[in-house]
């Protein structure tokens, strides 16, 4: 059989996905008695017509690029990490201590601080699933579920008994000090003259998110310990035989997934809330599986998945307040999304694949 191009693996198949998900998400539309292509306009221009929708759609963009790429450097270590929403929680912790811990001369200072702390935070609750993996046996899948349950619950003892103020009702940490507020993608352009995204929580740990794209790029196909993720994720037995360790390499792979998901409370817990709050987060975990496997577990195709979702976040949103769909029909068009491009990829990969196949006996 002719093995189908690169091309159509990374783009054909999943825009094929995306535009059967869309599809079928129109005839839900239709159902409920409204107009697809007014839903569609709406959506369009509420996340993608104006600074202010590309300020919402860039910052929900910037938190799945975080969970997007944690799920994916697993996924070449063959391992499913299915608990960036854990690791996110915890990273939101330690952005909260570092950020507390010190009346910060400078945001960049805070910055650089804050996304070690969320990196080793998000590091330290994945290494724990990843040991018993490596060392007993235990299914990480299960172990990652169960340990977002344990973080969410941590995280509410801690806010509720600890980090509250004295007086305050409220299960939320005290505001971070002015030397830690992130400057918002506004500020930086009104610092270049011009006016862009105002009133929206976009930020500087977008660019920190470019960064990571490109380390984990670095990583994965630069770099000795990437090649061995790499064969160790493609044949476990072939890995062992060549003296690859799976002891190390579930650790080393799944430390750098959870320092990558910790990474996202830099966005929303540093440079939008400003102070550590339950349920941050917001699903943003989750999401990541469906943006690394719609982006082929490529730093690049991480990049384009997360736009698309930032933009089916802010669209739905849009969608929402001015139209009669309900909200939880949003939730609908991103799990047909999900469906799509995850759980019935191969629905389309198949007579794709045969196509190509068919091409090439000619």
């Amino acid at each position: 059989m002719t093995k189908m191009p690169r091309w159509a693996d990374v783009a054909l198949i999943p825009l094929l996905n995306l535009v059967i998900a869309f599809a079928i998400s129109g005839l839900v539309i239709l159902a409920i008695g409204e107009n697809p292509w007014t839903a569609l306009k709406i959506m369009v221009s509420g996340a993608l017509g104006s600074s202010y929708g590309w300020g919402f759609t860039l910052y929900y963009a910037t938190s799945f690029i975080f969970t997007g790429l944690a799920v994916a450097v697993a996924n070449h270590a063959g391992l499913f990490n299915i608990g960036g929403e854990g690791q996110a929680t915890l990273g939101g912790l330690g952005v909260a201590m570092v950020c507390l811990a010190l009346p910060w001369p400078h945001w960049s200072l805070a910055l650089l601080a804050a996304s070690l702390g969320a990196a080793a935070f998000g590091a330290a609750w994945a290494a724990i699933p990843a040991w018993l993996q490596a060392k007993r046996g235990s299914h990480i899948v299960i172990t990652t579920i169960m340990f977002n349950f344990i973080a969410f619950s941590l995280l509410n003892y801690l806010l509720v008994n600890v980090l509250r103020p004295v007086g305050s009702m409220d299960p939320a940490s005290a505001r971070f000090p002015e030397g830690a507020a992130l400057p918002t993608l506004n500020d930086m352009a009104a610092g270049l003259g011009f006016v862009w995204g105002r009133n929206t929580p976009a930020n500087v740990s977008l660019f920190l998110a470019l960064l990571c794209c490109l380390g984990v790029w670095a990583i994965i196909w630069k770099t000795r310990l990437g090649y061995q993720i790499r064969a160790f994720g493609k044949s476990e037995p072939a890995a062992v035989y060549a003296g690859i360790s799976p002891v190390r390499i579930t650790m080393y792979a799944m430390l750098i997934s959870g320092g990558l998901a910790g990474m996202m409370a830099v966005n929303n817990v540093m440079g939008e809330a400003e102070r550590l709050v339950l349920n941050a987060v917001e699903g943003a975990g989750f999401i990541g599986i469906a943006v690394a496997l719609m982006g082929r577990s490529h730093p690049f195709g991480v990049l384009l998945a997360s736009l698309l979702f930032g933009f089916l976040y802010q669209g739905g949103g849009e969608l929402a307040l001015w139209t009669t769909i309900p909200r939880e029909l949003i939730t609908v068009i991103q799990a047909l999304v999900i469906l799509f491009t995850g759980a019935l990829d191969n629905m389309v990969r198949a007579p794709v694949e045969r196509l190509f196949a068919g091409r090439g006996a000619r």
